[in-house]
């Protein structure tokens, strides 16, 4: 091997090295080099990166590396490293690293001392954003939310007042419960772009708001992964300042009462105006 060579493995170094998403053509030529020549791969699942390799004609030695063994299966990639053999680390589909346990990884490399290098490829989150037609200057990246509903719910509630556009994955099986959630915290008219199968032949993108993405798809079966991007509290209904919000919940509540409103209703309609759910800004108000 030349020592000039362009994009030369180096030894004792891992590489992150991201996959494609759906279309196998999105793999990079420098990414398909690495894979082919560093000393072993470690994978999410080894049986999904051995399709792969297949397809682009790689034999290479294949670790498994996920959540539930990252701690072992990481110490001992740790000290193959350091003995100087090279590493390529990918997840199932994107980048590694990425609302993924090679995070833990790459913290250990670098309290060991062990370069890290990023071969950039596919992500489904920047993806959806592109694509989403929401402002793409300033985002939140989230993930997954907890599949716990209390903390679920809580940090949504967090995220009411976030001016910037939200990203969050999301599984099929639980997109209805999600997206109810949302309505509850963001608000029914939130705008939201639902992105799924990113990049395969299924691949499509729904625009539209909270409350018509709830409507569709109690009417049609969610399918496939999916990335929602959420238009930011500035760019919502919030975008004319509406000087109720000053009000404290209680001085809100009132002054809707004052209009006429019987004490529910007058809860419900400042609920919607603070982006709240009726039965969240009514628990705040009796826990006074």
């Amino acid at each position: 091997m030349a020592e000039n060579e362009k994009n030369k493995i180096e030894g004792g170094a891992l590489y992150l090295v991201g996959t494609p998403i759906g279309n196998l053509a999105d793999i990079s030529e420098r990414a398909k080099k690495v894979l082919s020549e560093v000393d072993f791969i470690a994978a999410e699942d080894t049986r999904n990166t051995a399709k792969l390799l297949l397809c682009l004609g790689i034999r290479g030695e294949l670790v498994s590396y996920f959540e539930h063994n990252k701690k072992a299966s990481g110490e001992r990639i740790i000290e193959r490293l350091l003995s100087g053999e090279s590493c390529a680390l990918v997840t199932d589909a994107g980048m590694p690293a990425i609302s993924d346990p090679g995070e833990d990884i790459v913290r250990l490399c670098a309290e060991a001392g062990v370069r890290v290098l990023v071969v950039p490829g596919p992500c489904a989150a920047v993806s959806a954003l592109a694509l989403s037609a929401l402002p793409t200057g300033k985002f939140v990246f989230e993930g997954f939310l907890s599949a716990n509903k209390g903390e679920r719910r809580a940090r949504l509630l967090e995220l009411t007042s976030e001016s910037r556009t939200l990203i969050f994955y999301e599984a099929p099986h639980k997109l209805k419960t999600t997206l109810s959630d949302m309505a509850d915290a963001f608000g029914e008219e939130r705008r939201v772009s639902l992105c799924r199968e990113l990049t395969k032949i299924n691949e499509e993108v729904i625009r539209t708001t909270l409350a018509r993405a709830l409507e569709y798809y109690t009417e049609h079966e969610p399918r496939g992964e999916y990335v929602l991007v959420i238009e930011g509290a500035d760019g919502c209904a919030r975008k004319e300042e509406n000087p109720l919000l000053t009000l404290t919940p209680e001085e809100h509540v009132a002054h809707y009462e004052a209009e006429g409103l019987k004490r529910m209703d007058a809860i419900k309609k400042a609920a919607k105006d603070r982006g709240l759910s009726k039965s969240e800004l009514y628990n705040s108000l009796i826990e006074k």
